[in-house]
């Protein structure tokens, strides 16, 4: 009755990619939400200059006047059975109208048992109407009102697409290939190819809690100029022209796991019900903000279920963490744009190889391209794709800054070859560089090994290829981290940290500080939560490399000069000035 597993494998698909996006996901999010607000604020239809204040519409309702409430369920979206005590779930009496206090909020909890039809898919509908205390709200009642009475009709179970049959299956032939040792089925891939081409099936879930709100609103809007947002909600009296009080269900906290799946063997569902008023300006945030939701999803930008993770953030966190986090999001945007130009400057600028480690940018390389085509085979969305697209490329574009590519068109299939630069070979920078990588290499090596065979043997895969491609990714994943260790060697060796662009790598570890801050409030594994620290020890080694180190002044930076080139220059010019300075005089 729980929602499908398929939710925990999007989870394991998305850690690559969830660490570097969700300060972007609340930054848009938030600045969705703001553009909403103020277009209807300021484009939406202004009233005419020389219109009458006759022609504003009002609510039919007082502040704090009485209402009585009744609550349907019906399979049907048409109710006027009100006669059927069976369908009453729930009434209550002497309901405030917009009135902030304990006598507006009512609950009540009971049971439901659902029919044969509506565990076969079957509708179910929720019918609440509001009156005036002492008139019905039954029009065929001789003493209804059509002025007095208002409702709304909202469905109490939601519908999405079933999940296909697991086309991963174990690449050994073991029956048993989940890490909880429970038997797991086995696709063939026929058979997920054929089942691609059946029509989707749909699961009907259960929403077990029902959050009635009476919108605040005693704004006098223009007749025929109501603002877009407002309109869809806005149910106007036809003889008057008056609008009656909107009645909201809120199901903006309602997660998806929350809900409960319908199926046969559903005797007793929860239902969780409360009515109580709501504010205007709230109203209009969850609103708009289930609006951005909607744009980013169909721009790729966010993917299913993440909605639901960000709402989770506002539940379930600390409020002073939650504070701090909105504040350093904003920033996390501008350190990494800054990083990115300072990487781009560092390696444009950059005429010397000594010092840095060449086969690190190759690594580095290969590492990104790993992750793109995982991403690639687990159907990422297009932006993140896009994302580790252009830095696959860029990686690439700075081995041809750290090293000599040439076109070999000796043969009938040109190939790239690769030649080492000067600055690299003519100094011990290469043999620290090949001293290093081949240590570490043994160790990597070993980790892919023990990696890649747990993983074929206790889980489950599309096909070798994507076994492989899990298993690099993985790697890269867990031991990056790894590949950084030649240039920390290679600082050792030579004494000296005046090689590296200091400026662009503070910059990526305030990131990895803010990366840190989310790693305590976002939702993850253990092992993702562990990793994410990884990158702020070798920072601190660097540093403390820093420390101890003293700068060199003969050595040659990033940009190829000298220090004492730069004394020299400095000196030539105070004696030219002092000469000026005598001719002068």
């Amino acid at each position: 009755m729980a929602p499908p597993e398929a939710e925990g494998q999007v989870q394991q698909r998305r850690q690559p990619q969830q660490q570097g996006g969700f300060s972007s996901m609340i930054t848009g999010v938030i600045r969705m939400a703001v553009f909403w607000y103020f277009a209807s604020k300021f484009f939406s239809p202004k009233r005419p200059s020389g219109s009458e204040p006759s022609q504003l519409i009002s609510n039919l309702f007082h502040k704090s006047e009485p209402l009585d409430m009744w609550f349907y369920v019906s399979e049907h979206e048409k109710f006027n059975d009100f006669a059927n005590e069976a369908a009453l779930m729930w009434h209550e009496s002497n309901i405030p109208y917009a009135v902030w206090g304990s006598e507006s909020t009512r609950s009540l909890s009971l049971k439901y048992s659902p029919s044969e039809a509506v565990k076969n898919n079957g509708s179910l509908y929720a019918h609440v109407y509001f009156a005036r205390s002492g008139y019905p709200a039954d029009p065929n009642d001789p003493e209804y009102q059509p002025l007095a009475a208002f409702g709304r009709t909202h469905s109490i179970v939601a519908y999405f697409p079933k999940s296909r049959a697991d086309k991963k299956k174990s690449l050994l032939g073991n029956k048993d290939s989940d890490e909880g040792g429970t038997v797991t089925k086995v696709v063939d891939e026929t058979q997920g190819d054929s089942e691609d081409d059946k029509p989707v099936e749909w699961v009907s879930y259960w929403k077990p809690n029902i959050t009635i709100n009476l919108v605040d609103d005693f704004t006098r809007y223009p007749h025929n100029a109501v603002p877009p947002n407002i309109a869809p909600y806005l149910n106007v009296e036809p003889s008057t022209g008056n609008y009656y009080p909107s009645v909201f269900f809120n199901e903006f906290w309602l997660l998806r796991d929350k809900l409960i799946q319908i199926n046969e063997t559903v005797t007793e569902l929860p239902l969780n019900l409360e009515v109580g008023p709501i504010s205007m300006t709230k109203w209009q945030l969850f609103l708009q903000i289930d609006q951005s939701f909607q744009i980013h999803r169909s721009y790729g930008s966010m993917l299913e279920g993440e909605a639901d993770e960000l709402k989770r953030v506002f539940l379930e966190g600390n409020p002073y963490l939650l504070a701090i986090t909105m504040v350093v999001s904003l920033l996390h945007s501008v350190f990494d744009f800054l990083a990115f130009k300072n990487d781009i400057q560092f390696w444009n600028k950059n005429k010397s190889m000594e010092g840095l480690s060449a086969k690190s940018v190759v690594v580095s390389f290969i590492c990104q391209l790993i992750v793109f085509l995982y991403l690639l085979d687990n159907d990422t969305s297009w932006m993140i794709l896009a994302s580790s697209g252009i830095g696959c490329c860029i990686e690439f574009w700075k081995i041809g800054k750290a090293m000599h590519i040439e076109i070999d068109r000796s043969g009938r299939i040109p190939m790239l070859r690769f030649r080492n630069r000067d600055s690299y070979t003519q100094n011990k920078t290469k043999e620290y560089d090949d001293m290093a990588m081949k240590y570490l290499s043994y160790v990597l090596f070993l980790l892919v090994a023990c990696s890649s065979i747990y993983s074929l043997m206790y889980e489950r895969h599309r096909s070798w290829y994507s076994w492989i491609l899990s298993s690099l990714t993985s790697c890269v994943y867990m031991f990056g981290f790894i590949m950084m260790c030649p240039q920390l060697f290679i600082n050792y060796k030579l004494k000296s940290v005046a090689h590296l662009p200091w400026r662009q790598m503070t910059y990526k570890f305030l990131n990895t500080i803010i990366d840190d801050l989310f790693a305590f409030v976002i939702k993850m594994p253990t092992l993702h939560r562990l990793s994410v620290f990884r990158d702020d020890v070798i920072f601190l080694i660097y540093v403390y490399q820093r420390w101890i180190y003293p700068v060199d002044k003969r050595r040659v930076n990033e940009f190829g000069f000298v220090g004492e080139d730069d004394q020299v220059a400095e000196g030539a010019e105070v004696t030219a000035t002092k000469e000026e300075e005598k001719k002068t005089n």
